[in-house]
């Protein structure tokens, strides 16, 4: 899938900071139960590529991905691990080329109608909208519609169960990412079920 199909599977993306490889898989299965099947885990724990690991051994209906890629080692420990996608809060040519390179679906960040065009002039048509809520949120995503009606977007930051339907309502947004359907106090209590239960409520 490229990164765009691959954004429309889910109507909520959920970025995860998780350190524990032994309860990734439960995470990853309580989220997939209600819908949400693109996950997202963030490279800011050491422990970030075995959780994905994990999840990839273990929840095979499981569409795993890294966040906060910055860097080409990165990329490449990405590609080793056959990850379904990536993630990076902002553009940068460099970076987009390696990840490019790559094979693996990339989804860079703007927040700026510039740091669009230079996106949009690398060939990107589908990019994460970061940090959503700071960089002007819904306001911004409907002023950007105009010049560039083409581009569809994934807001991340800021977003929560209060706003989510506002940003999906939007023609230019594809999908939002957030972290509230797993906050980590439900995955320290281990409460799958209200994981469940809250992730079926963000994608219905």
């Amino acid at each position: 899938m490229n990164i765009r199909s691959l954004l429309a599977v889910s109507k909520v993306i959920p970025v995860l900071e998780l350190n524990d490889p032994s309860t990734a898989p439960d995470v990853a299965r309580a989220l997939c139960k209600g819908g949400a099947s693109v996950l997202e885990i963030t490279l800011r724990t050491p422990e970030a590529f075995d959780v994905m690991t994990a999840i990839k051994e273990n929840v095979p209906e499981a569409i795993v991905g890294a966040g906060t890629v910055n860097t080409e080692a990165q990329i490449a420990r990405c590609k080793d691990l056959n990850l379904d996608f990536m993630v990076s809060p902002g553009f940068h040519k460099p970076l987009f080329d390696a990840a490019k390179e790559s094979g693996i679906p990339y989804l860079p960040g703007i927040a700026t109608a510039s740091e669009l065009l230079a996106a949009s002039h690398a060939g990107l048509d589908t990019l994460k909208f970061f940090p959503a809520v700071a960089a002007g949120g819904i306001t911004m995503l409907k002023a950007l519609n105009g010049p560039y009606g083409d581009i569809k977007f994934c807001p991340t930051g800021g977003i929560n169960s209060d706003n989510c339907k506002d940003f999906l309502n939007l023609p230019n947004v594809i999908c939002v990412g957030g972290s509230w359907i797993a906050p980590k106090q439900l995955i320290q209590a281990q409460a799958w079920d209200e994981v469940t239960a809250l992730a079926t409520a963000a994608n219905s």
